[in-house]
């Protein structure tokens, strides 16, 4: 995720850092180099004459365009920031966790932290499932050696580690150390957590439908290539000029939709997925009493990953 001021004025124009140029440069640079070969060819042949090719198809497939594009990148957004409530509500469940075992077991801090620990052992290896890291090295940090001893033995380590929370729940219910109100009072937060994981794995694993992303880049590019045929016979030498500035809002528009697309991944406008489960960590271990607690992450160059 991009964490930058605000920019303002003359900013707005030199601004390279957060901005989506760097990823589209290669394919402005070439429709203005095209532009270029076109006037050149056009001025010295004059096979574009103003009279010969109208500019109103090119203006009618960019409208068209556009609208495509601004759908598809809404639908994207629609992903991301349906990612980022599930977040947000992860946060929402850990918290909630943690108060909770410390009203419950106030005198048992072993067990306090072996739940609480679990959680967070969650959410690292939720992460690292969702960018496709080791689930399994981001949880072990966070379990008791019995608990680490039986890490593996599911596919799907997130899922264990709830599966883990609520044995340690049963066990304690069974002992009597909980009451059966207690016991759905926290039980409700793993269930909750088991659907935030279904709801990411959900978005993870379903993009959009590739045809119509195809369909898009594809006209993005027919759009940039055929302009510059179609403004060479009226703007002369501005064509190249005019032809970057669409270029560059269509290929942007574009690849900000690819972005936006897999929230979970590791691009620039992507979730800060690290610096939410950190954030997770330091609230949970808090809640424990413990200290010292562990910076929050910042971001590098503009970027929190």
């Amino acid at each position: 995720m991009i964490l930058r001021p605000r920019p303002h004025g003359w900013q707005l124009l030199y601004i390279i850092r957060g901005s989506i140029l760097p990823a589209i440069a290669f394919k402005v640079l070439a429709i203005v180099l095209l532009s270029v070969a076109v006037c050149a060819f056009a001025e010295a042949y004059h096979p574009f004459a103003a009279s010969a090719l109208s500019i109103a198809p090119f203006s009618l497939f960019g409208l068209v365009l556009s609208i495509f594009l601004s759908f598809r990148n809404n639908a994207c957004h629609d992903r991301w920031w349906e990612a980022r409530k599930l977040w947000g509500q992860l946060i929402v469940e850990s918290r909630t966790l943690a108060r909770q075992c410390q009203v419950f077991w106030p005198d048992d801090a072993a067990l306090r932290r072996r739940l609480v620990y679990l959680a967070i052992g969650f959410s690292a290896a939720l992460a690292a499932k969702l960018r496709g890291r080791d689930a399994q090295q981001a949880a072990r940090p966070w379990l008791q050696a019995d608990d680490a001893a039986r890490l593996g033995e599911r596919l799907n380590v997130p899922d264990q580690l709830l599966g883990l929370m609520a044995d340690r729940l049963g066990q304690a219910l069974r002992a009597g150390h909980i009451d059966s109100i207690q016991y759905g009072l926290i039980e409700a937060r793993v269930t909750a957590m088991t659907g935030i994981q279904a709801a990411c794995e959900r978005i993870a694993s379903t993009p959009l439908p590739f045809a119509y992303t195809l369909l898009l880049h594809r006209g993005a590019w027919i759009f940039c290539v055929m302009l510059p045929f179609g403004l060479a016979g009226t703007l002369g030498w501005v064509t190249p000029v005019v032809s970057a500035v669409l270029a560059y809002a269509f290929f942007g528009l574009d690849h900000l939709g690819d972005e936006l697309e897999e929230p979970f991944g590791l691009a620039p406008n992507d979730l800060p997925l690290d610096a939410l489960v950190r954030g997770i960590e330091i609230d949970l271990r808090d809640a424990l009493g413990e200290r010292p607690l562990p910076e929050p992450l910042q971001p590098r160059d503009y970027v929190l990953q």
